[in-house]
């Protein structure tokens, strides 16, 4: 399997407080991969060292064998390489569509009426259920709807890797099941996904390999269930909860 998404020795910090620490791990190609690990472990950290929002203090960063690090958050979604955040950003006051023209400022003048034709729009819309709200304004959509538009404009640019940062937080469990099934297959049409996720029954039964972070670095690494019984991850910090949370 070939690695398309290369993280080596990361190093980040803000004062005093070490946010990672030597963190390395690897997405392979055409692979769902999650990251977890409590608050404050450094996942949001580790994404956004690699989508360029921070600058590393040490280590790298490759994207399909390529150095990616340090470059700038535009540049980094050029290369390849998309991301959603936490809290979702899209324009309230504009229409599903509206805001995927407006989010095509980013990307190259010529490939702008390929990427942006309406007639693409919609059916990136339909790939996540929204194709019937495309004229309606974006903050009207619940806030699940929101994430679910947020994934579409990163889908929009064609990128090679999303990094999706706690896509089930806030929404619904019927949402949350939706979601998973358009993930999965986006993914089934090359979409490759690196998730950070504290719902760990979404993540145990969405993802093909977990990576589980503390204090800022990769402690374990494997599949849901060799992560759910791996004694570091549960004596480190989880005791037990990934088999609670994956059995409720």
């Amino acid at each position: 399997m070939t690695a398309l998404l290369e993280v080596s020795e990361l190093n980040k910090s803000f004062g005093g407080v070490q946010a990672l620490s030597g963190c390395s791990f690897t997405v392979d190609d055409g692979k769902i991969a999650g990251l977890i690990g409590p608050n404050g472990s450094g996942k949001t950290t580790a994404f956004n060292v690699i989508t360029g929002y921070e600058r590393a203090d040490g280590g790298k960063v490759l994207l399909g064998g390529r150095d990616v690090t340090g470059s700038r958050p535009d540049r980094v979604c050029s290369l390849g390489i998309g991301r959603t955040f936490q809290l979702t950003r899209v324009f309230g006051r504009l229409t599903l569509l509206e805001n995927l023209r407006v989010g095509s400022a980013g990307v190259p003048r010529e490939r702008r009426r390929e990427l942006y034709a309406d007639e693409r729009c919609l059916e990136l819309l339909d790939s996540v259920g929204l194709a019937s709200l495309a004229h309606a304004a974006a903050g009207e959509l619940s806030y699940g709807q929101r994430k679910l538009l947020e994934l579409v404009l990163v889908l929009a640019q064609e990128p090679r890797i999303i990094l999706l940062d706690e896509p089930a937080g806030g929404i619904n469990p019927t949402l949350v099941n939706r979601l998973g099934g358009y993930i999965r297959e986006l993914n089934k049409r090359g979409v490759t996904f690196l998730v950070v996720e504290h719902n760990m029954e979404f993540v145990m039964g969405l993802c093909d390999v977990v990576s589980v972070m503390e204090r800022g670095a990769v402690i374990a690494h494997g599949t849901p269930d060799q992560v759910r019984t791996d004694p570091r991850v549960l004596d480190a910090y989880l005791g037990g909860a990934l088999d609670e949370e994956a059995a409720s």
